[in-house]
């Protein structure tokens, strides 16, 4: 867990929570196989962190448009990859073996 954590920013930690409890929704929602939930939940972090990092960077250039989009893609798996280990703890956890 260390180890994500040195990579994902921290201002973007709450886009992990908030992953986290629409991944919890959707599997409760049954509307989508869980096969497509992480899947779903990097899509949406991918473009939850674009949002942010065309809120916070200069874009007026190529090369600041190449890196926004490079960190809006890295990031976004990161915090989706956060969630879903945050998700399989917690399951791992409450398995009684």
């Amino acid at each position: 867990m260390e180890q994500i954590m040195n990579y994902v920013k921290p201002e973007l930690i709450v886009v992990a929570v908030v992953l986290y409890f629409v991944g919890v929704g959707l599997k409760k929602a049954q509307a989508i196989p869980d096969k497509y939930i992480p899947i779903i939940l990097g899509a949406a972090g991918i473009v939850i962190c674009a949002v942010w990092v065309v809120a916070t960077c200069p874009l007026d250039s190529g090369q600041n448009i190449a890196m926004a989009i490079f960190t809006a893609i890295v990031q976004g798996i990161l915090v989706a990859g956060l969630s879903t280990y945050v998700n399989q703890i917690i399951k791992q956890v409450q398995k009684t073996e």
